[in-house]
């Protein structure tokens, strides 16, 4: 027995457009946890580093570039010596701080406890 295909479009219920470019760019991993330590105060590459447990400077340096490209982080060059590169928060990028601590929230309350945070020692 053949299932109908043929359906109303409407009847299929659509991810709203700003939540689905939300999470192609926030639901990738790390990004989430980068931006969190940014909301608290600009970083440097290596503090944000340690502060994002397992993450590799390799996956740190293309995520950054990520945020950077979507108006979210700014990267600023301190000639030193030594030479040290700090990333911040764009306006853009401070505007999420109201979101990411009501999921924040949100998760203390529907999730799980994970235990401890993971890498930590």
């Amino acid at each position: 027995m053949a299932v109908d295909q043929n359906h109303d479009s409407a009847a299929c219920k659509r991810v709203d457009e700003g939540i689905t470019r939300v999470f192609q760019l926030l639901g990738k991993r790390w990004s989430g946890p980068i931006v969190s330590v940014l909301v608290e105060q600009p970083a440097y590459f290596t503090d944000l580093r340690r502060a994002v447990p397992g993450i590799s400077e390799r996956m740190l340096a293309d995520r950054l570039a990520e945020l950077g490209a979507a108006g979210l982080v700014l990267r600023e060059v301190d000639e030193g010596p030594p030479l040290r590169v700090a990333y911040r928060l764009t306006r853009a990028g401070a505007a999420l701080e109201p979101a990411l601590k009501e999921l924040a929230e949100w998760a203390k309350t529907h999730l799980p406890d994970a235990g401890p945070c993971p890498g930590a020692r």
